[in-house]
Protein backbone atom coordinates (compact mmCIF):
# COMPACT_ATOMS: atom_id res chain seq x y z
CA UNK A 1 0.00 0.00 0.00
CA UNK A 2 1.08 3.64 -1.01
CA UNK A 3 2.12 6.38 1.42
CA UNK A 4 -0.99 8.15 -0.35
CA UNK A 5 -3.26 5.36 0.33
CA UNK A 6 -1.83 4.86 3.90
CA UNK A 7 -2.37 8.97 4.65
CA UNK A 8 -5.73 8.73 3.32
CA UNK A 9 -7.22 6.00 5.09
CA UNK A 10 -5.57 7.54 8.10
CA UNK A 11 -7.84 10.64 7.50
CA UNK A 12 -10.87 9.30 6.74
CA UNK A 13 -10.54 7.32 10.20
CA UNK A 14 -9.94 10.58 11.80
CA UNK A 15 -13.39 11.99 9.71
CA UNK A 16 -15.24 9.49 11.84
CA UNK A 17 -13.32 9.59 15.29
CA UNK A 18 -15.97 12.89 16.17
CA UNK A 19 -19.20 10.75 15.80
CA UNK A 20 -17.83 7.87 17.93
CA UNK A 21 -16.95 10.13 20.67
CA UNK A 22 -20.19 11.96 20.83
CA UNK A 23 -21.65 8.70 21.36
CA UNK A 24 -19.57 8.32 24.67
CA UNK A 25 -19.60 11.67 26.28
CA UNK A 26 -23.18 12.70 25.45
CA UNK A 27 -24.46 10.56 27.33
CA UNK A 28 -21.53 10.94 30.18
CA UNK A 29 -22.42 14.72 31.07
CA UNK A 30 -25.77 14.63 30.58
CA UNK A 31 -25.70 17.47 28.33
CA UNK A 32 -23.48 20.27 27.74
CA UNK A 33 -25.53 23.54 29.32
CA UNK A 34 -26.61 24.12 32.81
CA UNK A 35 -28.07 26.76 35.02
CA UNK A 36 -25.64 28.77 37.69
CA UNK A 37 -25.90 31.93 39.51
CA UNK A 38 -23.99 35.21 38.64
CA UNK A 39 -25.20 37.12 41.92
CA UNK A 40 -23.67 37.13 45.35
CA UNK A 41 -25.71 34.73 48.04
CA UNK A 42 -24.04 35.62 51.16
CA UNK A 43 -26.07 34.49 53.42
CA UNK A 44 -30.31 33.28 53.42
CA UNK A 45 -31.08 36.86 54.09
CA UNK A 46 -30.49 37.85 50.48
CA UNK A 47 -33.15 36.21 49.09
CA UNK A 48 -35.13 38.80 50.39
CA UNK A 49 -33.15 41.49 47.83
CA UNK A 50 -33.20 38.18 44.93
CA UNK A 51 -36.80 37.36 45.27
CA UNK A 52 -39.71 38.97 47.59
CA UNK A 53 -40.17 41.10 48.97
CA UNK A 54 -36.96 43.37 47.49
CA UNK A 55 -37.55 41.93 43.70
CA UNK A 56 -40.86 43.91 43.45
CA UNK A 57 -38.73 47.10 43.56
CA UNK A 58 -37.22 46.61 40.26
CA UNK A 59 -40.19 45.00 39.04
CA UNK A 60 -42.24 48.68 39.69
CA UNK A 61 -39.01 49.86 37.87
CA UNK A 62 -39.64 47.97 34.51
CA UNK A 63 -43.41 48.60 34.63
CA UNK A 64 -42.75 52.19 34.87
CA UNK A 65 -40.14 52.09 31.76
CA UNK A 66 -39.62 48.76 30.36
CA UNK A 67 -36.07 49.70 29.05
CA UNK A 68 -34.98 48.98 32.23
CA UNK A 69 -35.41 45.46 31.71
CA UNK A 70 -32.00 45.61 30.34
CA UNK A 71 -30.63 47.40 33.84
CA UNK A 72 -32.40 44.55 36.41
CA UNK A 73 -31.96 41.31 34.05
CA UNK A 74 -30.06 39.34 32.41
CA UNK A 75 -32.21 40.08 29.03
CA UNK A 76 -29.29 41.87 27.40
CA UNK A 77 -27.14 39.03 27.25
CA UNK A 78 -29.27 36.37 26.68
CA UNK A 79 -30.54 34.39 23.81
CA UNK A 80 -33.34 32.04 22.59
CA UNK A 81 -31.94 29.13 19.89
CA UNK A 82 -35.05 28.18 18.59
CA UNK A 83 -35.74 25.20 16.05
CA UNK A 84 -38.31 22.40 15.36
CA UNK A 85 -35.84 20.01 13.95
CA UNK A 86 -37.19 19.66 10.51
CA UNK A 87 -33.52 20.55 8.54
CA UNK A 88 -30.99 19.42 11.06
CA UNK A 89 -27.74 19.75 9.31
CA UNK A 90 -27.11 16.92 7.44
CA UNK A 91 -29.72 14.78 9.36
CA UNK A 92 -33.41 16.65 7.62
CA UNK A 93 -36.64 16.55 9.60
CA UNK A 94 -35.27 14.30 12.72
CA UNK A 95 -38.04 16.40 14.54
CA UNK A 96 -37.87 18.36 17.95
CA UNK A 97 -36.31 15.99 20.00
CA UNK A 98 -33.78 14.89 18.03
CA UNK A 99 -32.41 17.97 17.52
CA UNK A 100 -31.94 19.22 20.39
CA UNK A 101 -28.21 18.26 20.85
CA UNK A 102 -27.81 20.23 17.99
CA UNK A 103 -29.25 23.24 19.92
CA UNK A 104 -27.61 22.36 23.26
CA UNK A 105 -24.57 22.68 21.40
CA UNK A 106 -25.40 26.19 19.54
CA UNK A 107 -25.83 27.30 23.40
CA UNK A 108 -21.90 25.99 24.28
CA UNK A 109 -20.59 27.84 21.04
CA UNK A 110 -22.71 31.15 22.08
CA UNK A 111 -21.42 31.23 25.70
CA UNK A 112 -17.37 29.87 25.18
CA UNK A 113 -17.11 31.78 22.65
CA UNK A 114 -18.88 35.02 22.35
CA UNK A 115 -20.06 34.39 26.13
CA UNK A 116 -23.47 34.84 25.18
CA UNK A 117 -25.86 32.87 27.60
CA UNK A 118 -28.24 31.02 24.93
CA UNK A 119 -31.23 29.17 25.84
CA UNK A 120 -32.09 26.16 23.74
CA UNK A 121 -35.96 25.64 22.77
CA UNK A 122 -37.09 22.97 20.81
CA UNK A 123 -41.00 23.49 19.32
CA UNK A 124 -42.76 21.25 18.33
CA UNK A 125 -44.44 21.85 15.59
CA UNK A 126 -44.19 22.48 11.68
CA UNK A 127 -46.79 24.92 11.17
CA UNK A 128 -44.98 27.98 10.32
CA UNK A 129 -47.50 30.27 11.62
CA UNK A 130 -47.36 28.63 15.16
CA UNK A 131 -43.94 29.03 15.02
CA UNK A 132 -44.20 32.43 14.60
CA UNK A 133 -46.67 32.60 17.08
CA UNK A 134 -44.77 30.85 19.70
CA UNK A 135 -41.56 33.34 18.84
CA UNK A 136 -43.24 36.32 19.72
CA UNK A 137 -44.81 35.39 22.70
CA UNK A 138 -41.54 34.15 23.98
CA UNK A 139 -39.47 37.34 22.98
CA UNK A 140 -40.29 39.15 26.28
CA UNK A 141 -37.75 36.73 28.34
CA UNK A 142 -34.65 37.35 25.50
CA UNK A 143 -32.21 39.78 23.87
CA UNK A 144 -32.53 38.01 20.88
CA UNK A 145 -33.80 35.35 18.86
CA UNK A 146 -31.03 32.76 16.59
CA UNK A 147 -33.23 30.68 14.41
CA UNK A 148 -31.64 26.90 13.64
CA UNK A 149 -32.21 23.85 11.27
CA UNK A 150 -35.41 24.92 10.02
CA UNK A 151 -36.56 22.91 6.61
CA UNK A 152 -37.08 25.79 3.72
CA UNK A 153 -39.01 27.36 1.86
CA UNK A 154 -41.14 28.33 5.37
CA UNK A 155 -37.59 29.37 6.95
CA UNK A 156 -37.44 32.58 4.43
CA UNK A 157 -41.26 33.22 5.63
CA UNK A 158 -40.13 33.02 9.20
CA UNK A 159 -37.22 35.04 9.05
CA UNK A 160 -38.69 37.69 7.46
CA UNK A 161 -41.93 37.75 9.40
CA UNK A 162 -40.64 37.50 12.79
CA UNK A 163 -37.70 40.70 11.70
CA UNK A 164 -40.54 42.87 10.98
CA UNK A 165 -42.70 41.78 14.22
CA UNK A 166 -40.32 41.39 16.76
CA UNK A 167 -38.81 43.98 19.18
CA UNK A 168 -35.38 42.18 19.24
CA UNK A 169 -33.17 41.33 16.81
CA UNK A 170 -34.04 37.91 14.57
CA UNK A 171 -31.57 36.33 13.05
CA UNK A 172 -31.14 32.65 11.18
CA UNK A 173 -27.99 31.57 11.32
CA UNK A 174 -28.02 28.69 8.61
CA UNK A 175 -28.78 31.90 6.32
CA UNK A 176 -27.03 34.84 7.67
CA UNK A 177 -24.26 33.09 9.59
CA UNK A 178 -22.81 30.78 7.60
CA UNK A 179 -23.50 33.90 4.76
CA UNK A 180 -21.27 35.83 6.81
CA UNK A 181 -18.38 33.19 7.08
CA UNK A 182 -18.27 31.83 3.53
CA UNK A 183 -18.15 35.31 2.38
CA UNK A 184 -14.81 36.12 4.67
CA UNK A 185 -13.61 32.58 3.08
CA UNK A 186 -14.19 33.86 -0.72
CA UNK A 187 -12.41 37.20 0.06
CA UNK A 188 -9.08 35.46 1.28
CA UNK A 189 -9.05 32.47 -1.47
CA UNK A 190 -9.33 35.47 -4.03
CA UNK A 191 -6.62 36.94 -2.58
CA UNK A 192 -4.93 33.33 -2.73
CA UNK A 193 -5.41 32.79 -5.92
CA UNK A 194 -5.02 36.62 -7.44
CA UNK A 195 -8.68 37.02 -8.99
CA UNK A 196 -11.11 39.74 -9.08
CA UNK A 197 -14.41 39.29 -7.52
CA UNK A 198 -15.97 40.99 -10.53
CA UNK A 199 -14.40 39.02 -12.95
CA UNK A 200 -15.40 35.49 -11.38
CA UNK A 201 -17.93 32.87 -11.96
CA UNK A 202 -19.15 30.67 -9.17
CA UNK A 203 -21.51 27.41 -9.65
CA UNK A 204 -23.18 27.48 -6.04
CA UNK A 205 -24.13 23.40 -5.07
CA UNK A 206 -27.63 22.91 -3.16
CA UNK A 207 -30.20 25.85 -3.48
CA UNK A 208 -31.10 25.74 0.75
CA UNK A 209 -31.23 28.21 2.64
CA UNK A 210 -27.40 28.44 3.35
CA UNK A 211 -26.64 28.69 -0.70
CA UNK A 212 -29.86 31.06 -1.24
CA UNK A 213 -28.51 33.81 2.06
CA UNK A 214 -24.67 32.63 0.64
CA UNK A 215 -25.44 34.32 -2.63
CA UNK A 216 -27.42 37.05 -1.80
CA UNK A 217 -24.61 37.98 0.36
CA UNK A 218 -21.85 37.33 -1.88
CA UNK A 219 -23.67 39.74 -5.25
CA UNK A 220 -24.31 42.22 -3.06
CA UNK A 221 -20.77 41.97 -2.30
CA UNK A 222 -20.25 42.57 -5.96
CA UNK A 223 -20.12 39.02 -7.60
CA UNK A 224 -22.14 39.47 -10.56
CA UNK A 225 -25.02 36.98 -10.45
CA UNK A 226 -25.42 36.63 -14.20
CA UNK A 227 -22.00 34.82 -14.26
CA UNK A 228 -22.81 32.38 -11.99
CA UNK A 229 -24.81 29.33 -11.79
CA UNK A 230 -26.89 27.45 -8.67
CA UNK A 231 -28.25 24.02 -8.86
CA UNK A 232 -31.11 22.38 -7.35
CA UNK A 233 -31.83 18.98 -7.15
CA UNK A 234 -33.52 19.18 -10.60
CA UNK A 235 -30.47 20.84 -12.26
CA UNK A 236 -29.38 24.28 -12.88
CA UNK A 237 -31.75 27.22 -12.36
CA UNK A 238 -32.55 29.77 -15.00
CA UNK A 239 -35.34 31.30 -16.80
CA UNK A 240 -36.10 27.75 -18.51
CA UNK A 241 -37.17 26.09 -15.03
CA UNK A 242 -40.96 25.84 -15.69
CA UNK A 243 -41.21 23.68 -12.68
CA UNK A 244 -40.06 26.81 -10.38
CA UNK A 245 -42.11 29.42 -12.26
CA UNK A 246 -45.22 27.40 -11.70
CA UNK A 247 -44.75 27.31 -7.60
CA UNK A 248 -43.38 30.92 -7.55
CA UNK A 249 -45.46 32.31 -4.62
CA UNK A 250 -44.14 29.68 -3.21
CA UNK A 251 -40.93 29.85 -3.62
CA UNK A 252 -39.82 33.26 -4.40
CA UNK A 253 -36.15 33.29 -3.40
CA UNK A 254 -35.68 30.39 -6.34
CA UNK A 255 -37.55 32.45 -8.77
CA UNK A 256 -35.94 35.14 -8.80
CA UNK A 257 -32.36 33.60 -8.66
CA UNK A 258 -33.85 31.81 -11.76
CA UNK A 259 -34.13 35.14 -13.53
CA UNK A 260 -30.71 37.10 -12.62
CA UNK A 261 -28.72 34.36 -12.51
CA UNK A 262 -27.04 31.96 -15.79
CA UNK A 263 -27.52 34.52 -18.05
CA UNK A 264 -25.84 32.64 -20.73
CA UNK A 265 -28.73 29.77 -20.33
CA UNK A 266 -27.24 26.57 -19.42
CA UNK A 267 -28.66 23.46 -18.27
CA UNK A 268 -28.18 19.89 -17.15
CA UNK A 269 -26.86 19.26 -13.55
CA UNK A 270 -24.03 19.87 -11.53
CA UNK A 271 -21.53 18.59 -14.07
CA UNK A 272 -22.53 21.19 -16.56
CA UNK A 273 -22.77 24.06 -13.85
CA UNK A 274 -19.41 23.87 -12.67
CA UNK A 275 -17.77 23.66 -16.49
CA UNK A 276 -14.90 26.44 -16.67
CA UNK A 277 -16.11 28.44 -13.50
CA UNK A 278 -13.66 29.92 -10.76
CA UNK A 279 -15.52 28.86 -7.59
CA UNK A 280 -18.11 26.22 -6.68
CA UNK A 281 -19.62 27.11 -3.06
CA UNK A 282 -21.55 23.44 -2.26
CA UNK A 283 -24.17 22.82 0.74
CA UNK A 284 -25.83 20.17 -0.60
CA UNK A 285 -26.52 16.85 1.10
CA UNK A 286 -23.82 15.06 2.57
CA UNK A 287 -21.01 13.51 0.55
CA UNK A 288 -19.04 12.09 -0.37
CA UNK A 289 -18.95 11.62 -4.52
CA UNK A 290 -21.59 14.29 -4.95
CA UNK A 291 -18.92 16.52 -6.54
CA UNK A 292 -17.15 14.02 -8.81
CA UNK A 293 -13.24 14.85 -9.00
CA UNK A 294 -13.59 14.92 -13.26
CA UNK A 295 -15.98 17.30 -12.67
CA UNK A 296 -13.46 19.66 -10.50
CA UNK A 297 -10.71 18.99 -13.29
CA UNK A 298 -13.20 20.75 -15.87
CA UNK A 299 -12.95 23.82 -13.66
CA UNK A 300 -11.11 26.85 -14.61
CA UNK A 301 -7.17 27.31 -13.61
CA UNK A 302 -6.73 28.10 -9.86
CA UNK A 303 -10.02 26.88 -9.01
CA UNK A 304 -11.80 26.96 -5.63
CA UNK A 305 -13.67 24.23 -3.76
CA UNK A 306 -15.79 24.70 -0.89
CA UNK A 307 -17.23 21.44 0.45
CA UNK A 308 -19.53 22.37 3.13
CA UNK A 309 -22.03 19.65 3.71
CA UNK A 310 -21.77 18.03 7.32
CA UNK A 311 -21.05 15.72 8.53
CA UNK A 312 -19.48 14.96 5.30
CA UNK A 313 -18.37 17.11 2.67
CA UNK A 314 -20.28 16.54 -0.98
CA UNK A 315 -15.86 15.76 -2.25
CA UNK A 316 -13.23 14.67 0.30
CA UNK A 317 -10.68 17.79 0.29
CA UNK A 318 -7.64 15.41 -0.67
CA UNK A 319 -9.27 14.67 -3.50
CA UNK A 320 -10.72 18.01 -4.67
CA UNK A 321 -7.23 18.71 -4.37
CA UNK A 322 -5.87 16.52 -6.37
CA UNK A 323 -8.09 16.97 -9.32
CA UNK A 324 -6.46 20.53 -9.53
CA UNK A 325 -8.30 22.80 -6.82
CA UNK A 326 -5.87 24.89 -5.86
CA UNK A 327 -7.74 25.80 -2.51
CA UNK A 328 -10.38 23.61 -0.66
CA UNK A 329 -12.78 24.27 2.19
CA UNK A 330 -14.93 22.23 4.57
CA UNK A 331 -17.24 22.90 6.87
CA UNK A 332 -15.15 20.90 9.62
CA UNK A 333 -12.44 21.81 12.24
CA UNK A 334 -10.64 18.39 11.61
CA UNK A 335 -9.84 19.48 8.01
CA UNK A 336 -7.81 22.76 6.91
CA UNK A 337 -9.84 25.82 5.94
CA UNK A 338 -12.86 25.32 8.03
CA UNK A 339 -15.69 27.37 6.95
CA UNK A 340 -18.27 27.12 9.41
CA UNK A 341 -20.97 29.58 10.53
CA UNK A 342 -19.56 29.18 14.13
CA UNK A 343 -16.68 31.54 13.19
CA UNK A 344 -19.08 34.12 12.75
CA UNK A 345 -22.36 33.98 15.15
CA UNK A 346 -20.67 34.50 18.75
CA UNK A 347 -19.17 37.47 17.65
CA UNK A 348 -22.07 39.11 15.53
CA UNK A 349 -24.53 38.36 18.15
CA UNK A 350 -22.06 39.68 21.04
CA UNK A 351 -21.57 42.98 19.10
CA UNK A 352 -25.74 43.25 18.41
CA UNK A 353 -26.71 42.64 21.51
CA UNK A 354 -23.91 45.09 22.94
CA UNK A 355 -25.34 48.31 20.94
CA UNK A 356 -28.55 46.98 21.80
CA UNK A 357 -29.35 46.92 17.71
CA UNK A 358 -32.87 46.26 16.64
CA UNK A 359 -32.27 43.67 13.93
CA UNK A 360 -28.96 42.08 11.97
CA UNK A 361 -28.41 43.68 8.37
CA UNK A 362 -26.64 42.60 5.82
CA UNK A 363 -24.16 45.55 6.52
CA UNK A 364 -23.56 44.39 9.39
CA UNK A 365 -22.40 40.74 8.07
CA UNK A 366 -20.53 42.33 5.78
CA UNK A 367 -18.25 44.17 8.67
CA UNK A 368 -17.91 41.00 10.12
CA UNK A 369 -16.82 39.16 6.97
CA UNK A 370 -13.75 41.53 7.00
CA UNK A 371 -13.22 41.85 10.76
CA UNK A 372 -12.73 37.38 10.33
CA UNK A 373 -11.05 38.03 6.92
CA UNK A 374 -8.60 40.52 8.00
CA UNK A 375 -7.76 38.52 10.98
CA UNK A 376 -5.73 36.37 9.69
CA UNK A 377 -3.07 38.86 8.18
CA UNK A 378 0.09 37.26 6.83
CA UNK A 379 -0.48 33.52 7.98
CA UNK A 380 -2.84 33.48 4.89
CA UNK A 381 -2.34 30.76 2.20
CA UNK A 382 -3.99 28.48 0.12
CA UNK A 383 -4.69 25.93 3.82
CA UNK A 384 -5.03 28.65 6.07
CA UNK A 385 -7.73 30.98 4.94
CA UNK A 386 -9.24 32.21 7.93
CA UNK A 387 -8.71 31.91 11.66
CA UNK A 388 -9.49 28.61 13.81
CA UNK A 389 -11.83 29.07 16.67
CA UNK A 390 -8.81 29.06 19.39
CA UNK A 391 -8.23 32.66 18.08
CA UNK A 392 -10.82 33.32 19.96
CA UNK A 393 -9.67 37.60 19.53
CA UNK A 394 -11.69 37.72 16.58
CA UNK A 395 -14.76 36.92 18.16
CA UNK A 396 -14.13 40.15 20.04
CA UNK A 397 -13.08 41.95 16.78
CA UNK A 398 -16.16 40.62 14.57
CA UNK A 399 -18.37 42.00 17.61
CA UNK A 400 -16.80 45.38 17.68
CA UNK A 401 -16.94 45.51 14.15
CA UNK A 402 -20.66 45.20 13.60
CA UNK A 403 -21.53 47.13 16.71
CA UNK A 404 -19.87 50.49 14.83
CA UNK A 405 -21.81 49.40 11.83
CA UNK A 406 -25.35 49.37 13.48
CA UNK A 407 -24.69 52.61 15.04
CA UNK A 408 -23.45 54.00 11.76
CA UNK A 409 -27.35 52.51 10.43
CA UNK A 410 -29.10 54.09 13.05
CA UNK A 411 -30.40 50.92 14.29
CA UNK A 412 -28.27 50.51 17.94
CA UNK A 413 -29.99 52.19 21.23
CA UNK A 414 -26.31 52.27 22.79
CA UNK A 415 -23.44 54.26 21.64
CA UNK A 416 -20.26 53.19 22.39
CA UNK A 417 -16.30 53.49 20.48
CA UNK A 418 -14.56 50.60 18.70
CA UNK A 419 -12.32 50.25 21.57
CA UNK A 420 -15.00 50.41 24.22
CA UNK A 421 -16.71 47.57 22.38
CA UNK A 422 -13.43 45.32 21.57
CA UNK A 423 -12.46 45.71 25.79
CA UNK A 424 -16.25 44.48 26.50
CA UNK A 425 -16.67 41.60 23.94
CA UNK A 426 -12.77 40.32 25.27
CA UNK A 427 -13.86 40.88 28.82
CA UNK A 428 -17.18 38.98 28.31
CA UNK A 429 -15.51 36.01 26.38
CA UNK A 430 -12.49 35.75 28.28
CA UNK A 431 -14.68 35.59 31.58
CA UNK A 432 -16.37 32.63 29.69
CA UNK A 433 -13.48 30.87 29.37
CA UNK A 434 -11.83 31.22 32.19
CA UNK A 435 -14.49 30.45 34.27
CA UNK A 436 -15.25 26.54 32.50
CA UNK A 437 -11.35 26.27 33.28
CA UNK A 438 -12.07 27.27 36.36
CA UNK A 439 -15.05 24.78 37.00
CA UNK A 440 -12.90 21.58 35.33
CA UNK A 441 -10.35 22.59 37.39
CA UNK A 442 -12.24 22.30 40.76
CA UNK A 443 -14.06 19.10 39.41
CA UNK A 444 -17.44 20.47 39.04
CA UNK A 445 -16.90 19.67 35.12
CA UNK A 446 -15.68 16.07 35.74
CA UNK A 447 -12.91 14.96 33.17
CA UNK A 448 -14.18 12.80 30.40
CA UNK A 449 -13.57 9.48 30.70
CA UNK A 450 -10.48 8.20 29.57
CA UNK A 451 -10.72 5.40 26.53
Amino acid sequence: MSEEKINVAELLEKAKKPAADALKLHPFYKGKMETTLKCTVRDIDDFAIWYTPGVAAPCRDIHQDPEMIYQHTSKGNTIAVISDGTRVLGLGDIGPKAGLPVMEGKALLFKYLGGVDAVPIMLDTKDPDVFIETVLLLQSSFGGINLEDIAQPKCFRILDELREKCEIPVWHDDQQGTATVTLAGLMNALKVVGKNKEDIQITFVGTGASNVAISRLIYNWGVDPGKCFMVDSKGILGSHREDIESKKDQFQDKWRLCQITNKEGRQGGISEAMKGVDVVIALSKPGPDVIKPEWVKSMNTDAIVFSCANPIPEIWPWVAKEAGARVVSTGRSDFPNQVNNSLGFPGIFRGTLDVRASTITDEMCFAAAEALADQIGDKLDEDHLLPTMDDWEVFAKEAAAVGMKAQEQGIAKLERTYNELYESALKAIKRSRDLTSLMEKKGFIPAPPED
